[in-house]
């Protein structure tokens, strides 16, 4: 879970996401009296904001909180044990405003800053911005990356936000944390001061599991100066607290460069034997009947060819099209044939280059299948999609080409055929995703062909051969060969070879 600071959004994590998401669940949240312009349904109290964020986060996580952040992660970790797994937190000051000889910021700058707020919040938030940069290396250059991401108007709403920072006190606090913890400084941090580290040191006192770093080179604003080795950190104290966990999807059986690459190559000739992603894609459009909103963006995620981009932009005429996929030869022939008022990216659905709640519908044919870690793929989709936003998307199920598996499996016991996710890992993946529900169908598609070689070739020219890492390396000997032919002979029904294709009908909605 990552919490944000006072005056940012969860934007300001963007840069560790790349980085985290292949070994790490993330959950971002815009935090009430912390983010300009998110409102608590709720009034806006200490407690009810703690509650609010349990409610979005998994049953037990990391927190991870940057700035303000870090408050509330030690604040979780205090009223929620059982909830907090171990706290983080990123230039975080237990206590704010300077007292004695603890170190922080002044209480005449801080109350000064308090009243700017109170005039003029926007000019205030500005001014804020100025005061994060200052000590980096780049500071013009950080400022102009901070103002680009998207962020609402600033508020007065922000003054509660403030009084947070000026009444937490947990310097005491953090000797009882009974989870590990690990709190990251900034060597040039002039908001939160370095000279905080024998601080805290001194406070966490005999904890086994207490961690303070500094690092050198960074401004306040960590997560978009320094992402690199705070990342480095992040992991590192992940393993050292035992809590780094190698999923059965971290080492993925898919490599996506060769995803890339393969289809890629089949560009030209994809749309030539696409008959059943033509009659898929077909009967998914079909889903969006039901669904009466106009949408503003629509993103057709795994494009392809761009083949349903016309019937996407007939559907949705004063939508913002948005062709995606993975390959980017698929892109450059989809660019060149969709006309005008397209717009097409070449990215991973598991990290997408796109703004948090920039995308009402999403429409995805038999692209997901190539997406090994569902959860980042889940997360992706919850991030992107707006309030209300749709999306609708077929993949393909374990039982995809069994036939085809079989054959092979009656000669020798290398893997020839890929291999897909059951639907039970993706239902598993999305209910640990905050703000998505998901429904799932299955269905079976028989396609029938003369000879396994029409198959093979089909394949082939799709650019969906066989591409797991485990697959066996170098050719397959003739006598192999001719011996999965003679098996899938054995299948043959009326005439034709079967080839079935489990298909999985899926829609998510954001809450």
């Amino acid at each position: 879970m990552l919490l944000h600071g006072w005056g940012c959004n969860r934007e300001v994590w963007r840069p560790l996401l790349v980085t985290l998401r292949p070994w790490a669940n993330i959950t971002l949240l815009d935090l009430p009296g912390c983010a300009p312009g998110v409102e608590l349904d709720d009034p806006l109290t200490l407690s009810n904001l703690l509650t609010a964020i349990l409610e979005c986060s998994p049953s037990k996580a990391i927190f991870v909180g940057w700035s303000l952040g870090g408050q509330l992660a030690v604040e979780l970790a205090l009223h929620a044990p059982s909830r907090v797994a171990a706290v983080v937190t990123v230039c975080s000051n237990p206590l704010f405003v300077a007292q004695g000889r603890w170190p922080g910021m002044s209480a005449d700058l801080f109350h000064q800053f308090c009243d700017e707020v109170q005039e003029d919040p926007i000019e205030a938030l500005q001014r804020f911005d100025t005061l994060q940069v200052a000590g980096s290396l780049w500071p013009r250059q950080l400022l102009r990356r901070l103002q680009k991401y998207p962020r609402e108007p600033a508020s007065k709403t922000l003054l509660v936000g403030l009084g947070w920072l000026a009444t937490l006190d947990q310097r005491e606090s953090l000797a009882s944390v009974q989870q590990p913890q690990l709190h990251v400084l900034a060597a040039a941090d002039t908001l939160v001061p370095s000279a905080l580290h024998a601080s805290i040191v001194s406070r966490l006192g005999a904890v086994p599991s207490g961690q303070v770093k500094t690092l050198q080179g960074s401004s306040h604003l960590m997560p978009l100066d320094a992402p690199g080795p705070l990342a480095h950190e992040l992991r590192l104290f992940v393993i050292a607290a035992g809590m780094f966990r190698s999923g059965p999807h971290t080492s993925p059986e898919l490599e996506k460069r060769e995803v890339a690459a393969s289809f890629s190559r089949a560009a030209a000739a994809y749309d030539s034997v696409a008959r059943l992603q033509r009659d898929v894609g077909e009967r998914l459009l079909l889903r969006l009947n039901q669904w009466q909103k106009q949408p503003a963006t629509v993103l057709d995620l795994g494009c392809g060819t761009g083949f349903f981009c016309t019937e996407l932009r007939l559907r949705y005429p004063m939508a913002q099209y948005l062709g995606l996929d993975i390959a980017q030869g698929m892109v450059k022939y989809a660019r060149e044939r969709g006309g005008v008022n397209c717009d097409w990216l070449v990215a991973d659905a598991e990290a997408l280059p796109l703004a948090s709640e920039s995308v009402d519908l999403v429409f995805s044919s038999l692209a997901l299948q190539w997406c090994c870690r569902p959860e980042h793929l889940f997360a992706e989709l919850a991030r992107v999609l707006r309030p209300g936003g749709l999306c609708v998307f077929t993949s393909l199920g374990p039982n995809t080409l069994c036939e085809l598996r079989s054959a092979w499996a009656a000669v020798d016991s290398h893997q020839h055929v890929n291999s897909f996710l059951p639907t039970c890992e993706l239902v598993a993946a999305a209910e640990r995703t905050p703000f998505i529900t998901m429904s799932l169908e299955s269905e079976v598609f028989c396609m029938k062909y003369a000879r396994v070689r029409d198959l093979l070739d089909e394949l082939k020219t799709l650019g969906a051969h066989n591409m797991n890492r485990s697959r066996r390396a170098g050719l397959t000997s003739r006598r192999a060969l001719q011996g999965m032919l003679q098996a899938y002979e054995r299948l043959r029904l009326q005439g034709f070879l079967p080839a079935t294709y489990d298909v999985i009908f899926g829609v998510i909605e954001k809450k």
